[in-house]
């Protein structure tokens, strides 16, 4: 383990909150997640230090990726499914990634009013974590989120996506597995094929199948088992399931996560989920690398005042993209 530097921030004291957070005290839970994902430097080295001295207690946890469409249900789904989880005696994290005011970095959906099953239940904690917009907070902040709930007793960690655009594959590259959730009709299923979600996905799940759309989800489920017969599978070790479940009246929800589980000692066995592992941990590395670049070319003030002129001849065309680049890193002196 690094040695901790020579001043630690006063902001926190993180001895406490590395001691609370393995004791699973929710407060110190919330408040550790909250350095983590505030944006001040002296949070961030603090942050670091936490998530180091926590890094022995993780990885232990089942890491599960949850994606759809908008309307699909993924809230109820995931506030059935963890109530289920629970009463197997599991404890359930529930990461949910919200899209966010790209104005305030406000979260626009509220998800404990979403999940208000589960948001009562003892053995489960509810983290929204909104995206303000980028990427980057789904990659840095949601995998420290992960790791520090993990330390804290949490064997379960769900990860909601917005369900738009690359969320799903930043998701994706920090989860065990990939759910891809599909609602039944005509049409989603090719649609599901154009956006590349299915190709991500280690199992395709058809929700509301119950009454009159009974048959048309198993239609739907047929149609994805086909599909997936001409697509290259995200694993060789491992051939997706389509299954199809109700999240309104809970029928299916437990061959689904009996499923999660298969998957789990498959990849186990095979060294494959050890390997997933290690590769997210590289891709995590670069991705705070290019966050950490990307500030230190905001904070620099020499280079912001330069910014709006080399922005300006580059927008006019007076002067190419790279040559700006190489301006902007001789002004940084790197």
């Amino acid at each position: 383990m690094n040695p901790r530097p020579a001043i630690v921030p006063s902001v926190s004291d993180i001895d406490r909150l590395v001691a609370g957070v393995r004791a699973g005290e929710r407060a110190l839970l919330a408040r550790a997640i909250t350095l983590a994902e505030s944006k001040r430097a002296d949070h961030q080295q603090a942050a670091r230090i936490l998530v180091q001295e926590l890094l022995p207690a993780t990885g232990k946890a089942m890491r599960v990726g949850i994606t759809g469409a908008p309307g699909v249900g993924k809230s109820t789904t995931i506030d059935a499914l963890g109530s289920h989880l629970t009463g197997l005696g599991h404890k359930v994290a529930v990461l949910a990634v919200d899209p966010s005011s790209a104005r305030t970095g406000g979260s626009i959906l509220g998800d404990k009013t979403r999940m208000a099953q589960l948001s009562a239940d003892a053995n489960a904690f509810i983290r929204p974590s909104p995206s303000a917009g980028t990427l980057g907070g789904v990659a840095a902040k949601t995998r420290e989120t992960m790791l520090i709930c993990e330390a804290a007793g949490y064997d379960v960690i769900l990860v909601e996506t917005v369900g738009i655009g690359q969320s799903e594959t930043a998701v994706a590259d920090m989860t065990d597995m990939f759910l891809a959730l599909m609602l039944p009709g005509a049409g989603d299923e090719l649609q599901g094929i154009k956006k590349g979600l299915v190709e991500l996905a280690d199992m395709i799940a058809v929700n509301k199948a119950d009454g009159d759309n009974l048959a048309r989800a198993r239609a739907a489920a047929a149609e994805y088992r086909a599909a997936l017969h001409i697509l290259s599978p995200r694993s060789p070790n491992w051939q997706v399931p389509v299954v199809t479940y109700s999240a309104y009246t809970g029928d299916g929800l437990a061959a689904l996560w009996t499923k999660v589980v298969e998957h789990r000692d498959t990849m186990t066995k095979t060294g494959e989920l050890a390997a997933r592992r290690r590769d997210q941990q590289v891709k995590w590395m670069w991705s705070m690398v290019e966050d950490r670049v990307h500030g230190r070319i905001a904070s620099d003030p020499t280079l912001t005042a330069k910014l709006p002129e080399i922005e300006a001849e580059v927008a006019d065309g007076r002067l190419s993209p790279a040559v700006a680049v190489d301006q902007i890193f001789a002004a940084l002196k790197w």
